[in-house]
């Protein structure tokens, strides 16, 4: 099968197009053919050599195929079903836990750049019924990220003030949930083309931050003085001060990204004077994953690809990643 491997040292220009013998499955094991995967800052990160790997790691945590084997020992799955990772394959339920969060593929443990997987049949779900292989592959990562943010741990209801920030696959697939559980969402870009496009996914309030650098204060004056119920907070120290500016008294802030830094001052008077909760959000678990495909095919929300890639051309996906011009999602067709 060709694979992609990342040499050391890494890097873009490092990833490299490979072929490698396939595994057949054993005890609790599936092997499945992927179809499709799609790119997530974590692995941009892991490909420019900011998470330590090993000698030729296959990326790619996100991955979406058909059921090619099914090894001994394996309930609930069956040849020719159509599946997807999981990004913690051993968070199967309950809360964040360190054991849980370890073998995340791509990462700990080879992942989905590559023509065949063989991996435990606990680290996959089913697909939604009527998404293509690309569309799947958008889920385990992005998808999942903004579902637990805001509805495991803020639990938003219809009527609630969401914020989300900027127009990646996390922050459109928020959009999206929110508008089908019912709330009003304020979208924040640098650009008024992306804006409009947010204003397409249902946006109800838009604003540009170039425009308005203290974006708190314009989203206060967009709620009469009160906040946002629940934001998005994917820029992290660059932002953050902003959001509790942004945010309602007792409000909630899920902290999912750190694209402006990993460190950085937190107006701290500021934040306990609102009473607001900060909860930082990895993903989330299997069965997370199981409540979140049901909803997706309840309300018949799709993702949005800007652009997809073949397996070969990996380097070209991250580099246009890395130049911020894309709209939702970037896939790898495999």
């Amino acid at each position: 099968m060709k694979v992609i491997h990342l040499k050391k040292p890494a890097g873009l220009e490092n990833l490299v197009l490979a072929e490698q013998e396939t595994r057949e499955p054993g005890e609790g094991e599936i092997t499945v053919r992927v179809k499709a995967s799609s790119l997530n800052y974590h692995d941009y990160v892991v490909a420019i050599g900011g998470i330590p790997c090993e000698e030729n790691r296959i990326p790619m945590s996100d991955g979406a195929g058909i059921i090619e084997a099914v090894g001994p020992g394996v309930a609930g799955f069956s040849t020719g079903e159509q599946v997807i990772g999981c990004f913690f394959p051993n968070w199967q339920d309950g809360g964040p836990q360190p054991h849980k969060m370890i073998g995340v593929p791509g990462d700990n443990v080879n992942g989905f750049a590559a023509e065949y997987v063989t991996m435990p049949a606990t680290g996959f779900t089913r697909t939604p019924s009527s998404y293509t292989f690309a569309q799947s592959s958008t889920l385990a990562c992005a998808a999942l990220t903004a579902w637990r943010g805001l509805m495991v741990e803020a639990g938003i209801k219809p009527g609630d003030i969401v914020l989300t920030q900027g127009s990646g696959g996390v922050s459109i697939f928020a959009l999206q949930f929110a508008k089908a559980a019912g709330c009003r969402v304020i979208s924040t870009s640098s650009s008024d083309a992306k804006l409009e496009r947010l204003k397409e996914l249902g946006a109800d309030e838009l604003i540009n931050y170039k425009q308005f650098p203290k974006w708190g204060n314009r989203v206060l004056e967009l709620t009469g003085g009160r906040g946002a119920d629940v934001i998005v907070e994917i820029g992290g120290p660059g932002t953050l001060p902003q959001s509790i500016r942004a945010v309602r008294m007792g409000g909630h802030i899920s902290m999912i990204g750190v694209l402006t830094g990993i460190s950085g001052v937190v107006p701290t008077a500021a934040l306990f004077q609102k009473n607001a909760v900060i909860n930082g959000i990895t993903v989330g678990s299997r069965s997370h994953q199981e409540d979140m495909i049901a909803a997706i095919e309840a309300n018949g929300i799709e993702p949005v690809i800007d652009k997809s890639f073949p397996l070969a051309e990996i380097a070209d996906a991250f580099r246009y990643q890395e130049s911020q011009q894309h709209f939702g999602k970037i896939c790898l067709e495999i």
